[in-house]
């Protein structure tokens, strides 16, 4: 039975549901907001609703965004010729932090998984294959993490893009067999993105 008043027990519990954070790590973080004025907690709650409210996929590249257009596809300076195709958005962040690739992106937002019963219909594959005709793209980047269903989308992918006559390559070594982009290093990244291979 907790000692804590009904309303911090319920704040804790719910810090708790947060990924990486145990009931102590939740318990300081709670205590942390205890001490803050009213005013910084009402900020922070306020930013979490905005948050959740105003955060919405890019409509080009599925991206994070709070705009029409993210900022990547909004940035002239970057290759809009090449396209490199991640699973998630959390991929994006890993290779903008590398620095090693000036291209755009597009967020299939998952991989082809029978076990899920999740298909390539499920996935925004279409929308990549009409970017893909009508931007004039000249290489599509397969960077799905290197297990089962990375590798069956990245697969499934090189299928579909071939026949457009764009050139297809998968990002190389480093990225180790079922790793996954989002926790492999910058080093690692750089490394990965600068030997990809061309698939033929």
């Amino acid at each position: 039975m907790s000692t804590y008043p009904r309303l911090l027990e319920n704040v804790i519990f719910q810090l708790s549901k947060l990924p990486g954070v145990g009931r102590r790590s939740a318990e300081r973080m709670a205590f942390w907001l205890l001490d803050q004025d009213a005013a910084e907690v009402r900020h922070i709650a306020d930013d979490l609703v905005q948050l959740k409210a105003g955060l919405r996929c890019c409509r080009r590249c599925n991206h994070l965004s709070d705009q029409e257009l993210c900022a990547v596809c909004n940035d002239s300076g970057r290759d809009q010729k090449t396209i490199c195709v991640v699973e998630d958005p959390k991929d994006v962040l890993a290779i903008e932090k590398s620095g090693a690739y000036r291209g755009v992106y597009h967020v299939l937002l998952g991989t082809i998984s029978p076990g899920d019963g999740r298909g390539p219909e499920q996935l925004k594959v279409q929308h990549l294959l009409d970017r893909v005709g009508q931007e004039g793209t000249q290489e599509v980047v397969l960077a799905t993490d290197p297990d089962s269903d990375g590798e069956m989308t990245a697969l499934y992918l090189t299928k579909q893009l071939k026949p457009l006559g764009v050139r297809v390559s998968r990002i190389g070594l480093g990225i180790p067999v079922g790793g996954s982009l989002e926790f492999a290093d910058l080093s690692t990244l750089t490394m990965s993105l600068n030997a990809r291979r061309t698939i033929e």
